[in-house]
């Protein structure tokens, strides 16, 4: 009899597997709202906001603090119905017109590119 696939168990296996990715794993009860490491005001709130803008400056440090909440904004607005149209017209929407616009080279580019993959 094959194991019963649930949510669970689907969940363990990913974070084990960021985990040994390098990915810092946290259980959402460390981090809820009123805890002492509480990392969101309310569970409503599912972006880790600090966390994102943290991300952002490490992976892209030589962008000046006006871009990186430029890119804070437009990843953490909804301009679109679902998360699928917004995930796909992401790269078209931000990196091809700063290529066109030379404020963005090639190699930093593909340098982003590389590490979203």
């Amino acid at each position: 009899m094959s194991p019963v696939l649930t949510e669970s168990l689907v969940e363990d296996a990913v974070l084990a597997w960021l985990e040994g990715l390098g990915y810092a794993v946290l259980h959402g009860p460390a981090i809820a709202p009123g805890e002492l490491a509480a990392e969101r005001t309310g569970y409503g709130q599912v972006v880790l906001e600090e966390r994102l803008r943290q991300a952002l400056w490490r992976l892209n440090p030589e962008l000046p603090a006006a871009a990186l909440d430029d890119a804070f904004r437009k990843l953490t607005r909804a301009d679109a119905p679902s998360l699928v149209e917004r995930n796909r017209g992401a790269p078209r929407d931000t990196l091809l017109p700063k290529l066109v616009s030379s404020e963005l080279c090639a190699e930093a580019a593909e340098r982003i590119v590389r590490r979203c993959v």
